[in-house]
């Protein structure tokens, strides 16, 4: 008897994005902006700098999390080239004056979002709200507001004491460790991997389908120098197009 065999599904290709990082969300910007069947297809995956007790958890799995040292000049680098990728899109880029950055509120959070339905309109509110409002997304209460802007429940605002969000916390910071995502924005498709904003063509060269990007909005005028971002620690291993 001849047996037929099914086509193996292939896996849906992978975002990894932190809300922390400014090339994660001017990635986030062209892929919806400029393909959005392409975002629509993908799976959002959260990175983020884990606090004490999720990097305890992760410890206990066998899992880590790569940190790597941002240097002063790159730093200073960063904040010129984002300033200057961000005009290209016809972007203002308000720098958030956050300090002692804790980013369990907004990653939990939008597990919660996720979960509602509600993931990708929770993630283009924060962006929104970090990057182009200078908002505080380490304060839950901020957090919880952003939630609810996108018709995301109060448990939003309470990620971070809820058990089996932290536990869910660990698992994404599981597959972090799992895929080797040592920053963002990061892209798989498959066995291909690419990381960094100026990789994110090739990343949809890999795709069935991609849509036909618009135009690139003109630039703008440079807006005034922004101050250094308070807490440099970073993933960033190395080129412009990505960081931690």
């Amino acid at each position: 008897m001849a047996v037929t065999r099914r086509p193996r599904s292939r896996p849906r290709p992978l975002v990894y994005f932190s809300f922390r990082s400014p090339y994660s969300w001017l990635a986030h910007h062209d892929l919806t902006r400029h393909h959005p069947e392409a975002a629509r297809a993908v799976q959002w995956r959260p990175f983020w700098e884990p606090d004490g007790e999720s990097e305890r958890g992760l410890a206990e799995t066998g899992g880590r999390f790569i940190y790597t040292p941002m240097s002063r000049e790159k730093h200073l680098y960063m904040l010129g080239d984002v300033r200057r990728l961000a005009n290209r899109r016809g972007l203002k880029v308000s720098w958030p004056g956050d300090r002692d950055a804790w980013w369990e509120p907004s990653h939990l959070a939008h597990l919660v979002a996720e979960a509602e339905g509600r993931g990708p309109e929770f993630i283009e509110r924060v962006y929104r709200a970090r990057w182009q409002e200078g908002l505080d997304i380490s304060d839950r209460r901020t957090v919880g507001k952003l939630a609810a802007d996108v018709g995301v429940s109060a448990a939003a605002e309470r990620a971070t004491d809820d058990p089996d969000l932290r536990r869910r916390g660990v698992e994404a910071l599981s597959d972090v460790d799992h895929d080797d995502v040592f920053g963002v924005p990061f892209f798989i498709n498959g066995r291909q991997k690419f990381w960094g904003l100026d990789r994110l063509a090739d990343f949809l060269a890999t795709l069935d389908t991609v849509d036909s990007p618009d135009a690139t909005a003109p630039p703008v005028g440079d807006p005034p120098d922004p101050a250094p971002l308070s807490n440099p620690r970073s993933s960033d291993y190395g080129h412009a197009g990505g960081c931690g």
